[in-house]
């Protein structure tokens, strides 16, 4: 009797529970918009349709492309491009294993290869000169290579940058010396 007794409370309490999440849910469902019958004394259609506009407080968020291969490609020829621009300042060789700076560069490009923004995902806070150094080499290098098909997109590329002011391409490295 005690036994059936504590599982109707369990289950009331589940209940209670669920009821409870449900319940919290509930303000995260969108608005919906006015029905066309419901009529509201002294407004127009305009002024009812903006009072009934749900509004967004969450700041636009930028998306990166997906790595898909055909990205992944077109790293390299964007890579390519930048190697072409600064041919004196590329890194010969391998790299040193203890680079000055690594920086991880966001490249937003239209569907034509202009470059339209260029931001970072890693920024070293020992070099805090590099990531503007390379946004203006970046987009000096503008336009860079068609993207085809691909159109506007964002890429990543991380940029391995010497203390001598050269650089090697993550896409391009020929590699890290052991020593």
């Amino acid at each position: 009797m005690a036994a059936a007794r504590r599982n109707r409370w369990r289950h009331a309490l589940a209940l209670v529970v669920l009821a409870g999440g449900l319940a919290a849910c509930a303000p995260l469902k969108p608005t919906a918009a006015p029905s066309a019958a419901i009529e509201t004394p002294g407004r127009d259609d305009a002024a009812a349709a903006t009072a009934f506009t749900p509004k967004s407080e969450v700041a636009e968020v930028r998306l990166i492309t997906a790595q898909t291969p055909a990205v992944r490609a077109y790293r390299k020829l964007g890579a390519a491009d930048i190697y072409k621009a600064y041919p004196k300042r590329i890194y010969k060789g391998k790299i040193p294993p203890l680079v000055y700076a690594v920086v991880v560069v966001e490249t937003d490009i239209d569907a034509t290869g202009r470059v339209v923004d260029v931001n970072f995902s890693r920024i070293p806070s020992h070099a805090p000169e590099v990531p503007p150094l390379i946004a203006e080499l970046i987009r000096k290098a503008s336009p860079l290579a068609n993207p085809g098909a691909l159109g506007a997109h964002t890429y990543v590329d991380t940029w391995l940058w010497d203390k001598s002011g050269n650089f090697q391409l993550d896409s391009r490295t020929l590699g890290q010396r052991s020593r």
